[in-house]
This record gives structure tokens, C-alpha cells and sequence, in this order.
């Protein structure tokens, strides 16, 4: 009987380690999911400023020496 409470002592603290490394991978997969959607927006979201930065040096005309720089 002692001994089977101790084996389920021992399992038990053994599963913590186990589980943090189940964190540290599910948050390892998140953050690769981030950094590939923002490799897929950037050239999206690049032309949006480059387009709304034409517009405001369009419409400042020549009172502005204004330019948009990539």
C-alpha cells in the first residue's frame, strides 16, 4: 500500500514538468502563427500607407514640400 502511494506521489510531480513543456510548445506555435501573419499582411498593409501617403502629398499640392519615402 506504501508503495503504491508513493508511486502516485512520484507521478504526480512528474507531470508538472510535462506539462510546462506542453506550454512552451503550444506558445512556440502561437508565436510562429503571429510572425507568419505578419509576413503575409506586410505587403498588404505596405501599399495601404504608401497609397494614403500619395493621397496626403496629392492633396497638399504645392504648398507642402512633402514626400513619401519607402
Amino acid at each position: 500500500m506504501n508503495e503504491l502511494l508513493q508511486n502516485l506521489r512520484t507521478s504526480r510531480s512528474s507531470e508538472r514538468g510535462a506539462s510546462a513543456v506542453e506550454y512552451g510548445l503550444l506558445i512556440a506555435g502561437i508565436a510562429a502563427l503571429i510572425v507568419l501573419a505578419i509576413f503575409a499582411m506586410g505587403p498588404i498593409v505596405k501599399e495601404v500607407f504608401s497609397d494614403t501617403c500619395d493621397s496626403v502629398v496629392a492633396e497638399a499640392g504645392a504648398s507642402m514640400s512633402a514626400t513619401c519615402d519607402s
